[in-house]
């Protein structure tokens, strides 16, 4: 039985190529459309609480009841990811939990509870983004198509990326990003198979959001030129700026949850009441703190607020945030950490033009700015950071501008030893998960696909001098447009992409073994992992 498993696999790899595009289309539209509906629930939702808050401020006799319906709605949210627990957050460590095979989800279940849990936590006002959720409901959407089309593992994998990818095009209408941020960020490794079929899918879920939401893209600035040339010194502060915020941030998030994690007096069911409570009081005072933030940030450009009144919105914002995020509410990151980096582009900007007593920088482009560069130091994603702001901005116009503070905030992060928040809070799910006894067990084959990157240990060795991890078998070696079938005395070299044939149980200790002899960064992780038999 195992030996038809293994020839069925390989026979799978070999032939699976022809279909990867079709499959990507369909998944395209099938996550798509399940995002572009989330989203639609979303919005409305938020809209219609907003309305709701209005009300109370006439009839503030509503107020004690609508506080007891946010006791009750964090409950059940509280409730709803106990019983599901890779619901909690954003999602997207949870997805690449699932492509390193160290996480087995039913699809139906975690799809449906992360659909209800997102649009209850966002759309009542909590500080979270869709991005995540739309992420996770897209590969959810992938892998449920490939279940019922019963796909083999490998070609499960790569649909889940193109789920990834569709779930974040449809999200911001940022079809490009959608294709790297699941390759740099999600799949780690830009092989040419993964790219076409990610490209397809996120081509086609944009097609559906924009028949839906309309072309417009999801921040609306007009008139933003290029930073000129002598302002630049400006985008080498406002880069060190925004990376040091960003490695805040980061650091805030773990300690937020560490903080959830110690009121061990509180049962996690009841741990979102706290941020729900949170937003009926912003509801009430400050209601453009509500939501993931993107109405915030079209007002930072059609409206005039004072830099302490910003300064005051970037604490609340940021502290909102970490409480709704640590309390494990499903929700995402992205757009709050966009609207901190907007709030502090704008304040940047505004200190700079009030020292001159003239406007010298141009809001508008300092707002973009900085939110690529804030972006870019929490996710150490450079190219992401630059497509999406540039995506959801429709503005081209600054590039040249984007990429250097992206590049300076990458930097400043990278001094303060700073590692992508997504990798951590990957590490903190799983040890959780392990510290709870939950494991997965599974005996059907699965190929991995390792890059091998310049300089590493792999670059120029033969196949036959190195000690490979057990369990483990080299199918093919594809260099360039060939594919080879390797031997001992084959060399490898950078640029090589190994398909390595193991079983689903063995696939994250093959796959954690290989990260840093092929050149993949591990400076994070403290040690090779055991293998579990």
């Amino acid at each position: 039985m195992e030996r038809n498993d293994t020839q069925k696999t390989l026979a799978t790899w070999f032939n699976f190529k022809f279909r990867l595009l079709i499959g990507g289309i369909v998944v395209g539209l099938l996550s798509g459309s399940v995002v572009v509906l989330f989203r639609f629930v979303l919005e409305e939702s938020l809209e219609r609480v907003l309305e709701f808050y209005h009300y109370q401020l006439r009839h503030m006799w509503i107020v004690p009841l609508w506080f007891v319906i946010l006791v009750i709605v964090g409950w059940v949210t509280g409730m709803t990811v106990k019983k599901q627990p890779a619901i909690s957050g954003s999602g997207i460590p949870q997805v690449k939990a699932v492509l390193q095979n160290k996480l087995n989800m039913n699809w139906w279940k975690a799809l449906t509870a992360k659909f209800l849990g997102g649009a209850i936590s966002i759309g009542s006002g909590l500080s979270l983004g869709r991005e995540g959720p739309s992420i996770q409901i897209g590969a959810l959407t992938a892998q449920g198509f490939s279940r019922l089309m019963s796909k083999s593992k490998t070609e499960e994998n790569i649909l889940i990326t193109c789920g990834a990818s569709a779930g974040l095009a449809a999200a911001f209408n940022a079809p490009i990003a959608g294709v790297i941020f699941a390759l740099e960020e999600i799949h780690l490794n830009f092989s040419p198979l993964i790219l076409i079929a990610s490209l397809a899918s996120s081509l086609v879920a944009d097609f559906v959001s924009k028949e839906f939401f309309g072309m417009s893209p999801v921040f609306h600035f007009m008139n933003v030129g290029p930073v000129p040339l002598n302002q630049y010194v400006h985008l080498l502060i406002l880069g060190i700026i925004v990376g040091i915020m960003g490695v805040v941030f980061n650091k805030s998030i773990y300690a937020f949850q560490d903080f959830y994690l110690k009121m061990t007096w509180l049962p996690a069911p009841y741990r979102p009441i706290l941020p729900f409570v949170m937003s009926g009081a912003l509801g009430l005072s400050m209601p453009l703190l509500l939501g993931g933030g993107n109405g915030l940030v079209n007002d930072l450009i059609t409206d005039s607020f004072s830099l302490k009144f910003l300064l005051v919105i970037l604490i609340l914002k940021f502290l909102f945030t970490m409480f709704s995020y640590g309390s494990s509410a499903p929700g995402g990151i992205f757009l709050p950490m966009l609207v901190i980096g907007a709030l502090i582009g704008v304040m940047y900007s505004k200190f700079i033009n009030g020292l001159w007593g003239m406007p010298v920088l141009s809001e508008s482009s300092f707002l973009i700015l900085a939110m690529a560069g804030y972006l870019t130091a929490s996710l150490k994603a450079p190219i992401t950071g630059i497509i999406l702001i540039t995506e959801m901005t429709g503005n081209f116009t600054n590039l040249l501008s984007t990429g250097v503070v992206c590049l300076v905030a990458y930097m400043t992060a990278e001094l303060f030893r700073s590692h992508p928040v997504y990798e951590v809070l990957l590490e903190r799910f799983l040890h959780q998960r392990k510290a709870s006894g939950e494991t997965e067990q599974s005996s059907s084959k699965v190929i991995l696909e390792v890059p091998i990157l310049q300089g590493s240990r792999l670059d120029g060795t033969q196949i036959k001098d190195f000690q490979w991890p057990a369990h483990c078998l080299i199918v093919s070696v594809k260099r360039g447009s060939d594919e080879k079938i390797p031997d001992g005395q084959m060399l490898l070299l950078a640029g090589d992409y190994l398909n390595i044939l193991t079983s689903d149980r063995h696939a994250a200790y093959v796959h954690d073994c290989l990260k840093e002899p092929a050149g993949q960064s591990t400076d994070w992780i403290q040690g090779i992992p055991n293998e579990k038999t």
